[in-house]
């Protein structure tokens, strides 16, 4: 069973950095998910999906895999895309759109 390696991304309702410095490993998906007929519930009888590592660095994470003959791959963490704008922009002379109530 693969694992993977990266950085998580922050979330769209968190404002703040927190748990995006670290690396996480988690294991992917080796059995099928499946429905129990007593309850209902969803079930997997493999336990290692639950299973979320965190690490300092990416070489702490990879030498971790390698060390205990996990197969992984490394996703590597894109660049944000933000753009900057007070809201003094808003009311500005040269504003490109037009200024709306």
């Amino acid at each position: 069973m693969p694992a993977r390696i990266y950085k998580p991304a922050k979330s769209a309702t968190q404002s703040g950095l927190a748990r995006t410095k670290q690396w996480l490993l988690t294991f992917e998906q080796d059995q099928p998910r499946e429905i129990e007929p007593l309850m209902g519930w969803t079930s997997s009888g493999d336990t290692r999906q639950q299973l979320r590592l965190w690490f300092d660095t990416k070489e702490e994470a990879i030498a971790y895999a390698e060390r205990e003959g996990i197969a992984y791959r490394v996703e590597e963490p894109q660049e944000m895309k933000r753009r900057v704008a007070s809201y003094s922009d808003n009311f500005k002379f040269n504003r490109v759109g037009p200024w709306t109530h």
